[in-house]
């Protein structure tokens, strides 16, 4: 049984054995490890987890593909290995599954449209997963992993709470029906919220990241009206732009620069 498509919710269904492969591999699975998979479409990718020992939750938004996943995870579903929701990821809430109690990975085939969206949700909740493996449109990735050197409001805000890597790319042939656009697997790895002490350091840290990347073509310190002292003091050049700053420096910055309302 297959199910067509669904244009509203940017569904691509994944084809491609070898990249199914490094997907879970990059999961870094142990048996008996619990994984949320986001998008679980028609079982694919949720069956290579399962055969990797893993426990899975599956959330999918489109109700249609329900039936044909009870169908084929009978048993796994029986015996409790498997666990489906019929949701929208972004209304997903981890502790109503005990997610927490036992910590767990992240894997998700994601639409395009929400990517924004679902990065914020799981990085910046208290109910974070230890490690996350997507797949998303290549150039998003690369924005992600700042693979020109330049980094972004994107790219920081997601090392603020954990370390990306590029595992590979994956041509839009490898997807039935293809995109428009190639994507890209990759991982984020030691999540955390230990770079912030508490909420407020976190919400002074996103509130000058914001406000330095509002005119990312001019000099940083002209941007911010950050003092020649707080500068030298965190080691930053005088003529840096945003996407000349690490993670970091960006921490120091925040931590040193009182930020206007």
């Amino acid at each position: 049984m297959r199910v067509l498509r669904k244009k509203s919710l940017g569904q691509h269904f994944l084809r491609s054995e070898g990249a199914l492969r490094k997907i879970v591999a990059a999961a870094h699975l142990t048996p008996g490890e619990t994984v949320l998979e986001v998008g679980p479409g028609e079982g694919v990718l949720t069956a290579r987890l399962l055969g990797a020992g893993a426990r899975v939750v599956a959330v999918e938004k489109d109700a249609r593909l329900i039936p044909l996943l009870q169908e084929k995870f009978f048993s796994e579903i029986t015996s409790g290995r498997l666990t489906l929701i019929q949701q929208d990821i972004l209304l997903f809430n981890p502790l109503a599954y005990q997610l927490l109690a036992m910590s767990y990975k992240l894997v998700a085939n994601l639409p395009y449209y929400i990517t924004g969206a679902f990065l914020k949700k799981f990085l910046s909740t208290q109910e974070q997963p230890s490690r996350m493996v997507l797949l998303l449109q290549k150039e998003v990735a690369k924005r992600i992993i700042a693979a020109d050197g330049k980094e972004s409001i994107l790219s920081i805000s997601v090392k603020a709470y954990g370390m990306p890597h590029y595992i590979d790319t994956v041509k839009a042939g490898s997807f039935s029906p293809p995109p428009k656009v190639d994507s890209a697997i990759i991982a984020i790895e030691n999540i955390s919220r230990n770079l912030f002490a508490d909420v407020a350091e976190e919400e002074k840290f996103f509130a000058l990241l914001k406000k330095g990347f509002s005119k990312k073509r001019k000099l940083l310190r002209s941007v911010l009206g950050v003092s020649l002292e707080v500068f030298e003091h965190c080691g930053i050049s005088t003529n840096a732009r945003p996407e000349n700053l690490t993670r970091a420096e960006w921490k120091c910055l925040a931590a040193n620069k009182k930020i206007e309302q």
